[in-house]
């Protein structure tokens, strides 16, 4: 099994475990493909819930940008629910986790297909 193999086979434990979604692994696995080598950094590769800077990243750069969202307060409205859903005391939050909860709350599927 390849490292991204057992990364998104990680990923996918988190969303059952810690968020109580049964993920489609297609998606899963597109979106983690998406993140590209930030996935093997083990800073780059999560989330702090808990910074702003690093949360508007994540509104600018995903949802924005790949995405192709409008710049609105739902955005971080939206990041911030993920956060509270996977986990506020979750240190690891990872970034393809975050990514794929974004894509499935805005029904942003069709990016990745």
């Amino acid at each position: 099994m390849s490292k991204r193999d057992e990364l998104i086979k990680k990923y996918a434990e988190d969303l059952k475990d810690k968020v109580g979604m049964n993920p489609d692994m297609d998606l899963l696995e597109k979106v983690t493909i998406g993140c590209g080598p930030s996935i093997y950094n083990a800073d780059a590769a999560t989330v702090s819930g808990s910074d702003e800077k690093e949360l508007e990243t994540v509104k600018n750069n995903f949802l924005v940008k790949k995405l192709g969202l409008k710049d609105e307060p739902k955005l971080m409205d939206a990041i911030h629910a993920v956060i509270e859903k996977y986990g506020k005391s979750n240190r690891n939050k990872y970034r393809a986790v975050v990514y794929y909860m974004l894509t499935k709350h805005f029904n942003k599927e069709s990016v990745y297909k």
